[in-house]
């Protein structure tokens, strides 16, 4: 649990340079990722909320500020 924290601190403190790997592990632990057939993105879902995301490392500042806004959401 130690690792999970240091790793989404790690994260939180430097969103612009995130991996591919990093970034689904992280949505992996809140929720789960689902590939549509014929989807050109995958879409992150945690709880209520459906986020899509474009597969490219390093990922996109956006989508990880995104991810962290919902991670944020549904841990208040």
């Amino acid at each position: 649990m130690a690792r999970d924290k240091k790793s989404l601190e790690a994260i939180r403190r430097n969103p612009r340079n995130v991996a591919l790997r990093d970034f689904e592990a992280l949505i992996k632990r809140y929720g789960y990722i689902e590939k549509e057939k014929g989807a050109r993105h995958p879409k992150a879902i945690i709880g209520t909320r459906t986020m899509p995301y474009k597969r490219e490392s390093p990922v996109k500042s956006c989508y990880v500020k995104e991810l962290l806004e919902i991670i944020e959401e549904q841990e208040a």
